[in-house]
């Protein structure tokens, strides 16, 4: 049996890498539909928060070692992150990033597209609420059929 405060860590820190592991482990540990909801999204965000701040140097560091190694800018994924983007905006990058980007992954893209932080935050923030509300609601309602 853990303690309720490491059933808190495992899923805030869990949702700061994969989202959809926050809803996942909160239901499997027995946590209630609000505090899963809270510490995955809070998990998410806290993760943006970071990464949208570190997100340029570290944009800066790769341009500088892919010069150095000569490697080619865009490759095919690059491309279809930029198709995304030119046909949806920020809002495509944001609805994507908990289900098939991880929280960092998304949040490095928009930023290496030269999102302002003021607007992932805000993207972010109502993708993380509706994919939350959405993954922990399909969890704990439909968990049960994992089981057996």
């Amino acid at each position: 049996m853990l303690h309720p405060a490491l059933k808190y860590a495992s899923v805030f820190l869990l949702s700061t890498v994969k989202f959809l592991g926050g809803p996942l482990a909160g239901t499997s540990m027995g946590l209630h539909f609000w505090t899963t909801l809270a510490l995955t999204v809070g998990g998410m965000m806290t993760s943006v928060f970071i990464f949208s701040g570190v997100g340029r140097a570290w944009m800066q560091h790769r341009q500088k070692q892919r010069r150095l190694r000569r490697e080619p800018i865009f490759t095919k994924r690059s491309r279809n992150i930029i198709k995304v983007f030119r046909k949806f905006g920020m809002g495509g990058i944001a609805f994507l990033t908990p289900i098939l980007l991880s929280p960092i992954g998304g949040t490095v893209i928009a930023t290496l597209l030269g999102v302002p932080q003021q607007r992932i935050m805000l993207h972010m923030l109502w993708s993380a609420l509706f994919w939350g509300v959405t993954l922990t609601f399909a969890s704990m309602h439909f968990g049960h059929m994992l089981k057996h």
